[in-house]
């Protein structure tokens, strides 16, 4: 050991003064780079913003806790994979305000849900879960069949969201309760210009009842589209080729 090594550790406000300046040095190295990145979030074709009732099951599925037994995030490794699909990526939630990964599992991996089931079973499942899953230990969410959707301010909860980050339009504020109502009823004169303004947007009646639009209507519309946006055999050949 040289005499100066050993002086420093021998004196503490020497050592203290060395270990601040390689503190110093290694934050600068990871952090200024961050700064001159425009984003950190990688771009993936087929991201988008949510539909407006999607924002609004997805709303209903934030007031309910269902972020605390189920997470949004499938980390990769193979056995995660292989049970829930491709792993996740950081442009999947990058319009979640807050995001939904989640920290305990009581239930799947949501992340990858959208079309695994039909909209009959989720209806099911959440008036019922023990019809479908027998050993289930999730409670029901009955009522969310028998409470009409209230959406009045959805245009306002568009507009908010874009102030921190999401790029919603003049247009689709606008037009936010139309085309809430134009996913829910496909018979509506408005799908047309839904369907335009959202991509890979399904108009259909997702609780059964096509007189009302119900919360489970946006909670079932807000589940059947997680992890569908994204062509992965796409990703992953792009992302093979860079």
């Amino acid at each position: 050991m040289s005499f100066s090594h050993a002086t420093i550790e021998k004196n503490s406000i020497f050592l203290l003064v060395g270990i601040l300046i390689v503190i110093a040095i290694g934050g600068i190295i990871e952090l200024v780079p961050l700064f001159l990145m425009k984003s950190t979030i990688e771009k993936v074709q087929g991201v988008r913003p949510y539909t407006p009732l999607e924002l609004a099951g997805r709303n209903i599925y934030v007031r309910e806790g269902c972020y605390v037994c189920h997470s949004q995030m499938i980390r990769a490794l193979r056995a995660e994979v292989e049970r829930y699909g491709h792993y996740s990526l950081a442009a999947e939630s990058m319009y979640d305000h807050p995001f939904q990964w989640g920290s305990k599992r009581t239930g799947p991996d949501l992340a990858r849900l959208g079309n695994k089931y039909s909209d009959e079973w989720h209806s099911d499942h959440l008036k019922n879960p023990r019809s479908v899953v027998p050993g289930s230990i999730m409670p029901s969410y009955s009522w969310l069949a028998t409470t009409d959707l209230s959406y009045a301010t959805i245009a306002d909860d568009l507009r908010v969201n874009r102030m921190i980050g999401v790029p919603y339009t003049d247009e689709m504020i606008e037009n936010a309760k139309q085309d809430l109502e134009a996913q829910a009823n496909p018979d509506s004169d408005g799908v047309s210009d839904f369907e335009q303004r959202y991509q890979k947007a399904a108009s259909r009646v997702f609780d059964g009842d096509a007189n009302r639009i119900t919360e489970m209507d946006a909670l079932i519309a807000y589940m059947q589209m997680l992890g569908t946006l994204i062509d992965f055999n796409l990703y992953d050949e792009n992302a093979n080729k860079r």
